[in-house]
Protein backbone atom coordinates (compact mmCIF):
# COMPACT_ATOMS: atom_id res chain seq x y z
CA UNK A 1 0.00 0.00 0.00
CA UNK A 2 2.71 2.69 1.06
CA UNK A 3 4.27 2.00 -2.37
CA UNK A 4 0.91 3.59 -4.30
CA UNK A 5 0.54 5.79 -1.64
CA UNK A 6 2.00 8.99 -3.90
CA UNK A 7 -0.30 7.09 -6.95
CA UNK A 8 -3.34 7.30 -5.07
CA UNK A 9 -2.71 10.91 -3.34
CA UNK A 10 -1.83 12.14 -6.68
CA UNK A 11 -5.46 10.80 -7.66
CA UNK A 12 -7.24 12.31 -4.46
CA UNK A 13 -5.74 15.94 -5.57
CA UNK A 14 -6.67 15.81 -8.88
CA UNK A 15 -10.04 14.93 -7.85
CA UNK A 16 -10.50 17.51 -5.71
CA UNK A 17 -9.27 19.89 -7.93
CA UNK A 18 -11.05 19.22 -11.07
CA UNK A 19 -14.39 19.19 -8.65
CA UNK A 20 -13.21 22.89 -7.85
CA UNK A 21 -12.70 24.25 -11.20
CA UNK A 22 -15.40 23.43 -12.18
CA UNK A 23 -17.67 24.66 -8.90
CA UNK A 24 -15.95 27.70 -9.21
CA UNK A 25 -16.69 28.21 -12.87
CA UNK A 26 -20.68 27.56 -11.97
CA UNK A 27 -20.37 29.73 -8.73
CA UNK A 28 -17.82 32.76 -9.45
CA UNK A 29 -20.37 34.40 -12.14
CA UNK A 30 -22.11 35.74 -9.49
CA UNK A 31 -19.82 37.02 -7.40
CA UNK A 32 -20.32 40.51 -6.62
CA UNK A 33 -16.85 41.94 -6.93
CA UNK A 34 -16.46 39.73 -10.61
CA UNK A 35 -16.60 42.94 -12.32
CA UNK A 36 -19.00 42.21 -14.52
CA UNK A 37 -16.68 39.54 -16.24
CA UNK A 38 -18.35 36.13 -16.36
CA UNK A 39 -14.68 34.52 -16.18
CA UNK A 40 -12.67 37.15 -13.90
CA UNK A 41 -12.02 34.45 -11.08
CA UNK A 42 -11.36 31.74 -13.43
CA UNK A 43 -8.80 33.01 -15.12
CA UNK A 44 -7.19 34.35 -11.42
CA UNK A 45 -7.39 31.09 -10.09
CA UNK A 46 -5.76 29.41 -13.30
CA UNK A 47 -3.25 31.97 -12.55
CA UNK A 48 -2.63 30.70 -8.85
CA UNK A 49 -3.22 27.35 -10.41
CA UNK A 50 -0.32 27.70 -12.49
CA UNK A 51 1.81 29.06 -9.56
CA UNK A 52 0.88 26.34 -7.39
CA UNK A 53 1.59 23.39 -9.69
CA UNK A 54 5.29 25.19 -10.18
CA UNK A 55 5.73 25.00 -6.87
CA UNK A 56 4.48 21.68 -6.12
CA UNK A 57 7.25 20.18 -8.32
CA UNK A 58 9.78 22.61 -7.07
CA UNK A 59 8.82 20.77 -3.73
CA UNK A 60 8.74 17.54 -5.20
CA UNK A 61 12.32 17.46 -6.91
CA UNK A 62 14.25 19.60 -4.00
CA UNK A 63 15.87 17.43 -1.24
CA UNK A 64 13.47 18.16 2.16
CA UNK A 65 16.09 18.85 4.07
CA UNK A 66 17.06 21.68 2.29
CA UNK A 67 14.03 23.38 4.26
CA UNK A 68 15.47 22.16 7.46
CA UNK A 69 18.77 23.78 6.88
CA UNK A 70 17.01 27.10 6.20
CA UNK A 71 14.08 27.12 8.17
CA UNK A 72 15.23 30.11 10.16
CA UNK A 73 14.75 32.11 6.53
CA UNK A 74 11.29 31.43 6.15
CA UNK A 75 10.05 32.07 9.42
CA UNK A 76 11.93 35.40 9.44
CA UNK A 77 10.61 36.11 5.92
CA UNK A 78 7.06 35.20 7.42
CA UNK A 79 7.44 37.54 10.50
CA UNK A 80 8.45 40.28 8.09
CA UNK A 81 5.26 39.73 5.50
CA UNK A 82 2.53 39.42 8.62
CA UNK A 83 4.27 42.60 9.70
CA UNK A 84 3.58 44.30 6.38
CA UNK A 85 -0.17 43.50 6.57
CA UNK A 86 -0.55 46.54 9.54
CA UNK A 87 1.51 48.65 6.95
CA UNK A 88 -0.68 50.52 4.78
CA UNK A 89 -1.59 50.68 1.86
CA UNK A 90 0.63 47.20 1.13
CA UNK A 91 -1.35 45.89 3.85
CA UNK A 92 -5.09 45.88 2.95
CA UNK A 93 -7.64 46.16 5.20
CA UNK A 94 -10.78 43.68 3.78
CA UNK A 95 -14.06 42.97 5.80
CA UNK A 96 -12.65 44.13 9.07
CA UNK A 97 -9.21 41.74 8.57
CA UNK A 98 -5.61 42.77 7.59
CA UNK A 99 -5.10 39.39 5.90
CA UNK A 100 -3.71 40.43 2.76
CA UNK A 101 -0.52 42.39 1.34
CA UNK A 102 -1.10 43.53 -2.37
CA UNK A 103 0.86 45.97 -4.86
CA UNK A 104 -1.55 47.02 -7.71
CA UNK A 105 -3.77 43.66 -8.62
CA UNK A 106 -1.76 41.25 -6.98
CA UNK A 107 -2.42 40.12 -3.28
CA UNK A 108 -1.00 37.51 -1.02
CA UNK A 109 -2.07 36.11 2.31
CA UNK A 110 1.04 36.15 4.33
CA UNK A 111 -0.52 33.59 6.64
CA UNK A 112 -0.40 30.76 4.53
CA UNK A 113 3.67 31.59 4.03
CA UNK A 114 3.57 31.48 7.60
CA UNK A 115 1.40 28.12 8.53
CA UNK A 116 4.35 26.72 6.58
CA UNK A 117 7.38 28.34 8.08
CA UNK A 118 5.77 27.05 11.62
CA UNK A 119 6.03 23.46 10.64
CA UNK A 120 9.89 23.77 8.75
CA UNK A 121 11.21 25.22 12.56
CA UNK A 122 9.09 22.73 14.62
CA UNK A 123 10.41 19.99 12.21
CA UNK A 124 13.99 20.83 12.64
CA UNK A 125 14.05 22.04 15.96
CA UNK A 126 12.80 18.66 17.00
CA UNK A 127 14.85 16.98 15.35
CA UNK A 128 17.53 19.00 16.15
CA UNK A 129 16.56 17.98 19.99
CA UNK A 130 15.22 14.60 19.44
CA UNK A 131 15.79 13.65 23.04
CA UNK A 132 14.39 16.56 24.62
CA UNK A 133 10.53 16.20 23.74
CA UNK A 134 9.66 15.73 27.50
CA UNK A 135 12.12 18.67 28.65
CA UNK A 136 9.72 21.51 29.89
CA UNK A 137 12.26 24.44 28.41
CA UNK A 138 13.40 22.77 25.11
CA UNK A 139 10.70 20.17 24.53
CA UNK A 140 7.52 23.09 24.96
CA UNK A 141 8.26 26.46 26.49
CA UNK A 142 10.60 27.66 23.86
CA UNK A 143 9.29 26.15 20.54
CA UNK A 144 5.85 27.01 21.97
CA UNK A 145 6.73 30.69 22.36
CA UNK A 146 8.50 31.07 18.92
CA UNK A 147 5.67 29.48 17.31
CA UNK A 148 3.67 32.07 19.34
CA UNK A 149 5.38 35.13 17.63
CA UNK A 150 3.97 33.88 13.92
CA UNK A 151 0.63 32.77 16.15
CA UNK A 152 0.73 36.29 17.96
CA UNK A 153 0.85 38.51 14.19
CA UNK A 154 -2.15 36.65 12.76
CA UNK A 155 -4.39 36.97 15.77
CA UNK A 156 -3.45 40.90 15.34
CA UNK A 157 -5.06 40.28 11.73
CA UNK A 158 -8.40 39.19 13.32
CA UNK A 159 -7.80 36.01 11.76
CA UNK A 160 -8.87 34.15 14.42
CA UNK A 161 -9.07 30.43 12.59
CA UNK A 162 -5.83 30.78 11.16
CA UNK A 163 -4.62 31.58 14.51
CA UNK A 164 -6.12 28.29 16.19
CA UNK A 165 -5.30 26.40 12.72
CA UNK A 166 -2.13 27.62 12.90
CA UNK A 167 -2.05 26.23 16.55
CA UNK A 168 -4.03 22.84 16.64
CA UNK A 169 -1.45 21.93 13.56
CA UNK A 170 1.31 23.08 16.04
CA UNK A 171 0.13 20.91 18.84
CA UNK A 172 -0.20 17.58 16.79
CA UNK A 173 3.88 18.29 15.57
CA UNK A 174 4.62 18.82 18.70
CA UNK A 175 2.90 15.68 20.18
CA UNK A 176 4.58 13.02 17.12
CA UNK A 177 7.83 14.49 18.74
CA UNK A 178 6.96 13.65 22.11
CA UNK A 179 6.24 16.53 24.14
CA UNK A 180 3.97 15.68 27.01
CA UNK A 181 0.71 15.63 26.29
CA UNK A 182 -0.65 17.03 29.47
CA UNK A 183 1.37 19.95 29.08
CA UNK A 184 0.09 20.82 25.28
CA UNK A 185 -3.74 19.62 27.14
CA UNK A 186 -3.27 22.64 29.63
CA UNK A 187 -2.37 25.03 27.15
CA UNK A 188 -4.95 23.85 24.59
CA UNK A 189 -7.79 24.71 27.10
CA UNK A 190 -5.71 27.73 28.00
CA UNK A 191 -5.86 29.50 24.13
CA UNK A 192 -9.20 28.50 23.58
CA UNK A 193 -10.61 30.49 26.22
CA UNK A 194 -8.01 33.36 25.44
CA UNK A 195 -9.57 32.96 21.46
CA UNK A 196 -13.39 33.14 23.24
CA UNK A 197 -12.32 36.22 25.58
CA UNK A 198 -10.98 38.03 22.13
CA UNK A 199 -13.58 36.82 20.48
CA UNK A 200 -16.02 38.79 22.88
CA UNK A 201 -14.01 41.67 22.97
CA UNK A 202 -15.06 42.10 18.60
CA UNK A 203 -18.29 42.78 17.56
CA UNK A 204 -18.54 41.21 14.38
CA UNK A 205 -16.79 37.69 16.10
CA UNK A 206 -19.09 38.26 18.74
CA UNK A 207 -22.09 38.06 16.45
CA UNK A 208 -20.99 34.57 14.65
CA UNK A 209 -20.43 33.30 18.02
CA UNK A 210 -24.37 34.51 19.01
CA UNK A 211 -25.40 33.01 15.62
CA UNK A 212 -23.49 29.91 15.92
CA UNK A 213 -25.68 29.59 19.34
CA UNK A 214 -28.88 30.84 18.71
CA UNK A 215 -29.03 30.89 14.46
CA UNK A 216 -32.93 31.50 13.91
CA UNK A 217 -32.34 35.13 16.15
CA UNK A 218 -29.33 35.92 13.61
CA UNK A 219 -30.55 34.54 10.15
CA UNK A 220 -30.62 38.26 8.73
CA UNK A 221 -27.63 38.87 9.68
CA UNK A 222 -24.65 37.40 11.56
CA UNK A 223 -25.98 33.92 10.90
CA UNK A 224 -27.14 34.28 7.41
CA UNK A 225 -24.38 32.47 5.67
CA UNK A 226 -24.97 29.38 7.45
CA UNK A 227 -28.46 29.59 7.46
CA UNK A 228 -28.61 29.74 3.26
CA UNK A 229 -25.83 27.01 3.38
CA UNK A 230 -28.24 24.57 5.35
CA UNK A 231 -31.17 25.69 2.64
CA UNK A 232 -28.46 24.98 -0.07
CA UNK A 233 -28.00 20.95 1.50
CA UNK A 234 -31.54 20.50 2.18
CA UNK A 235 -32.42 21.83 -1.27
CA UNK A 236 -29.74 19.69 -2.96
CA UNK A 237 -30.72 16.28 -1.16
CA UNK A 238 -29.43 13.01 -2.37
CA UNK A 239 -29.21 13.84 -6.03
CA UNK A 240 -28.81 17.25 -6.35
CA UNK A 241 -30.70 20.10 -8.48
CA UNK A 242 -27.71 19.35 -11.08
CA UNK A 243 -24.95 21.27 -12.39
CA UNK A 244 -25.13 24.45 -12.59
CA UNK A 245 -28.85 24.80 -11.31
CA UNK A 246 -28.32 26.29 -7.95
CA UNK A 247 -30.00 28.97 -6.28
CA UNK A 248 -27.92 30.15 -3.23
CA UNK A 249 -25.07 31.42 -5.52
CA UNK A 250 -27.28 34.23 -6.83
CA UNK A 251 -26.39 36.22 -4.28
CA UNK A 252 -28.45 34.50 -1.58
CA UNK A 253 -24.98 32.66 0.01
CA UNK A 254 -22.34 35.24 0.26
CA UNK A 255 -19.02 34.28 -0.96
CA UNK A 256 -20.25 30.89 -2.24
CA UNK A 257 -17.23 30.94 -4.36
CA UNK A 258 -14.45 31.19 -1.70
CA UNK A 259 -15.66 29.92 2.17
CA UNK A 260 -19.05 28.47 1.01
CA UNK A 261 -18.35 26.48 -2.02
CA UNK A 262 -18.87 23.17 -0.13
CA UNK A 263 -22.93 23.73 0.38
CA UNK A 264 -23.26 24.59 -3.31
CA UNK A 265 -21.56 21.03 -4.38
CA UNK A 266 -24.81 19.82 -2.52
CA UNK A 267 -26.93 21.47 -3.93
CA UNK A 268 -26.01 21.21 -7.12
CA UNK A 269 -24.78 17.52 -7.12
CA UNK A 270 -25.83 16.60 -4.35
CA UNK A 271 -25.04 14.65 -1.36
CA UNK A 272 -23.07 11.55 -3.18
CA UNK A 273 -20.69 13.77 -4.60
CA UNK A 274 -20.41 15.78 -1.02
CA UNK A 275 -19.56 12.59 0.27
CA UNK A 276 -16.95 12.06 -2.70
CA UNK A 277 -15.47 15.54 -1.49
CA UNK A 278 -15.22 14.16 1.76
CA UNK A 279 -13.91 10.60 0.90
CA UNK A 280 -10.81 12.41 -1.38
CA UNK A 281 -9.27 14.28 2.00
CA UNK A 282 -9.78 11.28 3.99
CA UNK A 283 -7.52 9.17 1.35
CA UNK A 284 -5.04 12.53 1.23
CA UNK A 285 -4.85 12.20 5.04
CA UNK A 286 -4.13 7.96 5.18
CA UNK A 287 -2.00 8.74 2.11
CA UNK A 288 0.08 11.26 3.80
CA UNK A 289 0.61 9.78 7.14
CA UNK A 290 1.44 6.65 5.63
CA UNK A 291 3.94 8.68 3.29
CA UNK A 292 5.00 10.46 7.12
CA UNK A 293 5.22 6.85 8.48
CA UNK A 294 7.75 5.43 5.95
CA UNK A 295 9.93 8.61 5.82
CA UNK A 296 13.65 8.27 6.08
CA UNK A 297 14.46 10.10 8.97
CA UNK A 298 13.00 11.79 11.61
CA UNK A 299 12.51 15.62 9.71
CA UNK A 300 10.65 13.80 7.13
CA UNK A 301 8.24 12.20 9.45
CA UNK A 302 7.53 15.08 11.50
CA UNK A 303 7.43 17.65 8.01
CA UNK A 304 4.63 15.23 7.02
CA UNK A 305 2.72 14.93 9.63
CA UNK A 306 2.87 18.47 9.69
CA UNK A 307 1.33 18.95 6.35
CA UNK A 308 -1.24 16.33 6.83
CA UNK A 309 -2.15 18.10 9.85
CA UNK A 310 -2.58 21.29 8.13
CA UNK A 311 -4.70 20.27 5.24
CA UNK A 312 -7.34 17.72 7.08
CA UNK A 313 -7.95 20.28 10.11
CA UNK A 314 -8.71 23.21 7.39
CA UNK A 315 -10.98 20.92 5.57
CA UNK A 316 -12.09 19.87 8.37
CA UNK A 317 -12.51 23.29 10.16
CA UNK A 318 -14.32 24.20 6.35
CA UNK A 319 -16.74 21.05 6.62
CA UNK A 320 -17.53 21.84 9.81
CA UNK A 321 -18.40 25.54 9.67
CA UNK A 322 -20.44 25.17 6.32
CA UNK A 323 -22.65 22.28 7.91
CA UNK A 324 -22.80 24.23 11.04
CA UNK A 325 -21.42 22.39 13.28
CA UNK A 326 -18.63 24.95 14.27
CA UNK A 327 -18.64 28.60 14.55
CA UNK A 328 -18.23 30.86 11.10
CA UNK A 329 -14.38 31.23 10.71
CA UNK A 330 -13.40 32.12 7.25
CA UNK A 331 -11.31 29.21 5.59
CA UNK A 332 -11.11 27.86 2.40
CA UNK A 333 -11.98 24.70 1.16
CA UNK A 334 -8.27 23.21 0.33
CA UNK A 335 -8.23 22.66 -3.30
CA UNK A 336 -11.81 23.75 -4.39
CA UNK A 337 -12.29 27.15 -2.68
CA UNK A 338 -11.31 30.42 -4.96
CA UNK A 339 -7.96 31.92 -3.18
CA UNK A 340 -4.71 31.68 -4.86
CA UNK A 341 -2.31 31.74 -1.88
CA UNK A 342 -4.15 29.01 -0.09
CA UNK A 343 -4.02 26.71 -3.37
CA UNK A 344 -0.48 27.72 -3.74
CA UNK A 345 0.33 26.42 0.04
CA UNK A 346 -1.44 23.64 -0.57
CA UNK A 347 -0.37 22.39 -3.46
CA UNK A 348 3.25 23.28 -2.00
CA UNK A 349 3.15 20.78 1.09
CA UNK A 350 1.64 18.24 -1.46
CA UNK A 351 4.74 18.53 -3.46
CA UNK A 352 6.93 17.92 0.57
CA UNK A 353 4.37 14.77 0.70
CA UNK A 354 5.77 13.44 -2.82
CA UNK A 355 9.16 14.65 -1.72
CA UNK A 356 9.16 12.18 1.35
CA UNK A 357 7.88 9.55 -0.30
CA UNK A 358 10.36 9.71 -3.57
CA UNK A 359 13.36 9.67 -1.00
CA UNK A 360 11.72 7.12 1.44
CA UNK A 361 10.81 4.93 -1.62
CA UNK A 362 14.20 5.15 -3.34
CA UNK A 363 16.33 4.46 -0.33
CA UNK A 364 17.34 0.58 -0.37
CA UNK A 365 15.79 -1.21 2.42
CA UNK A 366 19.52 -1.72 3.92
CA UNK A 367 20.48 1.78 4.48
CA UNK A 368 17.09 2.37 5.68
CA UNK A 369 18.22 -0.32 8.15
CA UNK A 370 22.11 1.24 8.67
CA UNK A 371 20.67 4.59 9.25
CA UNK A 372 17.77 3.30 11.74
CA UNK A 373 20.97 1.39 13.60
CA UNK A 374 22.89 4.27 13.79
CA UNK A 375 20.61 6.61 15.25
CA UNK A 376 20.14 3.80 17.97
CA UNK A 377 23.45 3.57 18.80
CA UNK A 378 23.56 7.41 19.16
CA UNK A 379 20.86 7.57 21.79
CA UNK A 380 22.76 4.77 23.60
Amino acid sequence: MHRKSAYILFLAVLGLLVIGIVMLFSTSAFARNSHGDVYFFIRRQAVWFGIGLFVCTLAALIDYHFWQRTWWLWFVLAVIVLALCYVPPIGMRINGSRRWIGVGPVTFQPSELAKVAAIFFLAAWFTRHEKSGGKLLIGFVLPLAIVGVLAGLVLGEVDLGTTALLGLAAFVVMFIAGTNPLWLGIVSFTGLGALLIVATQISERMGRLSAFLHPQNFKEDAGLQQMQALIAWGSGGMEGLGLGNGRQKMLYLPYAHTDFIFPIIGEELGLRFSLLVVFLFVVIIVCGIMIALHAKDRFGLLLGCGVVSLLALQAAVNIGVTTSLLPNKGLPLPFISYGGSNLAACMFGIGLLLNIYRQGILEPPHKKHVAMHARMTARI
